[in-house]
């Protein structure tokens, strides 16, 4: 392509996260005392703040088919609730390997488990990123099943101070561990327009991303320092006003939801570290060793599934999923966040 053709007419070339290989209001924080307000939230289908609610649970463990005496890997530790339900199959014997991360959410996870009695004699739990999984297997030795919720967790989303919504006003910082590389709003201190433009088409698939890009670069040159959840959101809301029709106002807000989505997946290297994963798993599991992921977008979704059927090709597994499996409709009425997600799973051979 002649590289003097109008900016308008090229892709975005952006250098983010693409994988190299492709290029009281929280009335529900103490549950103890506010049983019925926890359980009108849920009935409204939403997720009680400082809670989290695993997704196709039932799903992931028809499939894991977890006896006791096995070893695992809960490879996205989170609220535990995923793991939980798998320690209730180990029955007491065998053990699950759990990781995570996140500094802040890890410790209340594991004390709450270490509380219903899942002790280091059943469940070992290690700070650190998936993408270390082989490191893990050098100490639990092959595993027989292994399940990754790659899905941000509710006890995130519902912390002002981590900046993943701009349902509240907090710092722009998104990271997954925020003791760890640069936070959103840093990002945007340097990041050039037409590669924002790029992020938010590869990272979340933005319609309007050119404007919004424009937009919000437009904004620094004059000077102002975007540092907050609720100024990048009215930033986006402004850039994409033009939206006609009745649904706009869903529109503009799917638009801001799909930005703070790319610049997440862009400061926390999400698909870098996802495909490191995929190309790891193999060589940690047993002969008819099981592993299970759940996506929540399009790009991570599109990992998963190419990586499956390439090995599927290659003979290193003996079976994946013909096609995603979704979270049953009565799931999708009574969480609200269980309705994008995709999950896909394969066997060794």
């Amino acid at each position: 392509m002649d590289s003097q053709e109008p900016k308008h007419q090229r892709r975005p070339r952006y250098k983010g996260t693409h994988p190299k290989a492709y290029r009281d209001k929280y009335k529900e924080l103490q549950p103890e005392k506010y049983a019925d307000t926890i359980e009108k939230v849920m009935q409204k289908g939403s997720t009680p703040a400082g809670m989290h609610r695993s997704i196709c649970v039932d799903e992931i463990l028809d499939f894991l088919q977890i006896t006791p005496g096995q070893t695992g890997l809960d490879a996205t530790l989170g609220f535990g609730g995923h793991t939980q339900a798998m320690l209730r199959c180990l029955g007491g014997k065998g053990h699950l390997y759990a990781l995570d991360v996140d500094p802040i959410e890890l410790p209340r996870t594991q004390k709450r488990l270490e509380d219903l009695g899942y002790g280091s004699e059943l469940l070992t739990v290690r700070q650190m990123n998936f993408s270390g999984i082989d490191q893990i297997a050098l100490e639990s030795g092959p595993m027989d099943f292994v399940l990754a919720d790659l899905g941000v967790s509710s006890m995130q989303i519902d912390n002002p101070e981590r900046g993943f919504s701009f349902k509240f006003e907090g710092p722009l910082d998104l990271r997954l561990n925020p003791e760890k590389g640069i936070s959103a709003a840093d990002r945007l201190k340097t990041i050039s327009e037409y590669e924002l433009e790029g992020m938010f088409i590869e990272n979340a698939d933005e319609p309007n991303a050119a404007a919004i890009a424009q937009a919000v670069i437009s904004q620094r040159n004059k000077g102002i320092d975007i540092r907050t959840t609720t100024q990048l959101q009215e930033i986006i809301k402004d850039a994409v006003k033009f939206i006609p029709g009745s649904n706009s106002k869903d529109a503009i807000k799917k638009s801001c939801q799909r930005c703070f989505q790319a610049l997440r997946i862009d400061v926390n290297d999400e698909y870098e570290v996802l495909y490191e994963f995929l190309e790891k798993l193999p060589s940690v599991l047993v002969p008819g060793g099981r592993v299970a992921i759940l996506a929540f977008h399009s790009g991570e979704d599109r990992l998963v599934k190419k990586s499956f059927q390439r090995l599927f090709r290659e003979g290193i597994y003996r079976e994946v999923a013909p096609g995603p499996i979704r979270p049953s409709a009565v799931e999708c009425n009574t969480n609200s966040r269980a309705r994008s997600a995709k999950l896909r799973w394969a066997i060794k051979a």
